[in-house]
């Protein structure tokens, strides 16, 4: 990848995190008069993308985002009221910028069709009197400031730093000819006269600029410099006087042009607007779109503490090497540098730990970077839905492993919307049940033990076990007669096309939601459970380790091979007692533990391993548990614990069951890492939920 394909991806990473900010600033608006605070803060999201986008010569994002700063522009100034409208509209807009910034990340056609829909909505708000805006319709000199129309005269005084502080006056005066017509006079008198007395990075050139256009308003062009004025460059702006060009006679030396209402610059409708709607090719078609490598922004303290372990295993890396050196030489026979090896090899194992743990957090990302689509989810859903929703975010700053919180994000979307359409009832219904017409959906992440907990909780009417299972015996998903309990049948809520909706819609209903969020978070090595009672409510919990690269592993031996079990997943392990064992039809084997029954899954037989021991009593049970279910597996022996980092076996030769990857162990042997939660649902012995005593 070349440097300005480098610099073109990190400004669009940069503007998706702005339209995260325009989008949480929207959802927070209230409608009547604007918060200025908050608006400003919107409107500076907006200009950054808007600014940002010049220097690449995304003219169709500059087009449509003065557009939007100027509906904003005119809320901050408090000429315009926030209306429902408009808050929906500029999400919209939001909306249309992502899908560019997408398109143009992977080097794709622009849909100019939806981006100009969207725009004439904005520009059809904007033609609107808004709580004491000028109409649209007024003549030109209600809105025109004094020396409006004219020859603008701007002259820029650069400092010798500007262009290293990554500023680009080219771009400065593109941006300048979106106000009007621009003609540029350079001085190049600074240039000094020996070449190599000419430094690259430095700037030797001034400008005078000349600006001319009708309805140019001051602060427009001093926006245009706002970047650099008074911090890289001195800019003096001298605008035409006022009776030079009489605004309202050059209007009527041009009929044509006043047959449009007249605009101010900013509300003016960019070019775009005014072409039909066609496909623009954001890069050649003979150009391959490359292949875009995942990037993360790391904290500056988190590389600080990697740069000091680095450091402290170098010192440590060079004790070691002198005490090589004095065991070679050691010609007395004393035992001092074997000690000081020790040391040494017990320091090497702390930094190596250390280092360790600061190289995996640095892949780790706080969870509001899934939760923060969430208001933006139940705005639109409880909109459509005609439902009043109250969303609680907690524990947001909890990390996550990079690569499972980009997975995360679609099962959180299926489960908050089916809260919403499925859970929360209509504000009548919830009146009617004594509960507040305003639903609440809670997004809380926080940790437990080894693993990463998430629970999406409602307050709406729970789910019905009955209608599940009448649902399911007429979809033909289990038997009339079948005996199972409460439990059992809300779990068929995963089932692959199961669906309670008496009608299918948009947002649900087609049954394709549940059990892809189960099989997604089954491939992190993670677990879902819901809890729920009727008329007050659902607690959807995904349970997920902490990272998907390292592992605290249990050894297992069975037969000639070892095993490697997940920590979190053992519950205890005991030796078996005989008498304690029941078979049930020949079919499997139960083993009493305390007050409960929980199968036995031999593992030499799920794997085929033919020098296992097969006697119970000469092995050990491994008690595991995944999402409420517990069984016994029975190995061989159990040898120590340690740290193990995870392959893929996928990747490198293919996938095998109930086996999560394989890694190396210490001695330089391969071990297979069992997968607790695919050993558990691939067992067809028994029920895996009974407690029957």
């Amino acid at each position: 990848m070349d440097m300005m394909e480098t610099f073109r991806q990190t400004y669009l990473e940069e503007s998706f995190e702005g339209l995260d900010v325009m989008e949480a600033g929207l959802l927070e608006l209230e409608p009547g008069t604007p918060d200025n605070e908050k608006i400003n803060e919107i409107f500076r999201a907006a200009h950054s993308i808007k600014g940002g986008s010049g220097t690449f010569g995304f003219n169709e994002i500059i087009d449509f985002t003065h557009v939007l700063e100027t509906l904003l522009d005119e809320m901050r100034d408090g000429r315009r009221d926030v209306t429902q409208e408009a808050s929906d509209v500029m999400l919209q807009a939001v909306d249309v910028l992502r899908d560019m910034m997408t398109r143009l990340q992977n080097h794709e056609e622009i849909d100019d069709e939806k981006a100009s829909e969207v725009q004439q909505a904005l520009e059809a708000i904007l033609s609107h009197d808004g709580s004491g805006a000028a109409p649209a319709s007024a003549p030109a000199e209600a809105v025109a400031s004094p020396g409006a129309g004219g020859v603008w005269t701007i002259e820029v005084l650069p400092e010798k730093e500007l262009l290293q502080t990554g500023n680009e006056p080219i771009r400065i005066f593109r941006e300048l000819e979106t106000l009007g017509t621009v003609e540029v006079t350079v001085d190049d008198s600074a240039l000094p006269e020996d070449i190599a007395e000419l430094n690259p990075e430095e700037l030797f050139l001034k400008w005078t600029l000349h600006l001319s256009g009708d309805n140019i308003n001051e602060e427009d062009v001093k926006e245009v410099f706002e970047w650099i004025d008074g911090d890289g460059a001195e800019i003096t702006i001298t605008p035409p006087a006022a009776a030079e060009v009489p605004v309202v006679e050059a209007a009527a030396e041009k009929p044509a042009e006043t047959a449009a209402p007249a605009q101010s610059a900013e509300s003016a409708a960019p070019a775009v607007a005014a072409k039909p709607a066609a496909k623009k090719p954001a890069a050649k078609a003979s150009a391959p779109a490359p292949k875009q490598d995942s990037s993360i922004r790391v904290d500056l303290s988190k590389i600080d503490q990697l740069v000091n372990l680095v450091g402290e295993l170098v010192i440590t890396q060079s004790m070691l090497s002198q005490f090589g050196e004095q065991a070679e030489q050691n010609e007395g026979g004393t035992s001092d540098w074997a000690d000081k090896l020790k040391e040494g090899l017990t320091h090497l194992e702390r930094h190596t730990r250390d280092l360790q743990e600061s190289v995996m957090n640095i892949r780790m990302l706080p969870v509001s970077f899934a939760f923060n689509r969430m208001p933006r989810i139940v705005h639109d859903v409880s909109q459509k839905l005609g439902k009043k929703i109250e969303l609680v975010m907690e524990g947001e700053g909890t990390e996550l492993d990079k690569t499972m919180l980009e997975a995360l994000t679609d099962p959180l979307v299926h489960i908050v919307r089916n809260s919403i359409d499925h859970g929360v009832e209509a504000p009548d219904v919830r009146l009617a049940a004594g509960k507040p017409e305003t639903g609440t959906v809670k997004l809380a992440a926080f940790h437990q033990g080894g693993n990463i907990l998430i629970q999406i909780t409602d307050d709406g009417a729970g789910i019905h076990a009955d209608k599940i299972r009448q649902k399911a015996i007429e979809k033909g998903v289990i038997d009339e007669d079948i005996k199972m309990s409460d439990e059992e049948v809300i779990d068929l809520i995963f089932h692959p096309g199961f669906s309670t909706a008496d009608v299918i819609s948009d947002i649900s209903g087609r049954g394709v939601g549940m059990d892809v969020v189960r099989r997604n978070i089954r491939g992190l090595g993670g677990s879902v459970e819901v809890k729920t009672e009727q008329g007050k409510g659902s607690v959807f919990t995904i349970r997920l380790p902490l990272t998907l690269a390292i592992l605290d592993g249990q050894l297992a031996k069975v037969g000639s091979e070892t095993y490697v079990f997940p920590l979190v997943s053992i519950v205890e392990s005991i030796q078996v007692d005989k008498s304690l064992v029941k078979g049930i039809a020949g079919q499997t084997e139960l083993y009493k533990l305390r007050d409960s029954y929980i199968p036995v899954i031999r593992l030499h037989d799920k794997l085929g391993i033919a020098d296992a021991r097969t006697d119970l009593e000469e092995g050990l049970l491994v008690v595991v548990e995944d999402g409420g279910r517990r069984a016994g597996i029975f190995v061989d022996d159990l040898l120590g614990q340690q740290q193990v980092v995870i392959k893929s076996l996928e990747s490198n030769f293919m996938k095998i069951s109930s086996i999560a990857g394989a890694t190396i162990l210490g001695d330089g042997t391969v071990s297979l890492i069992l997968d607790v939660t695919e050993t558990l649902s691939s067992h067809k012995g028994g029920n895996l939920h009974s407690n029957a005593a």
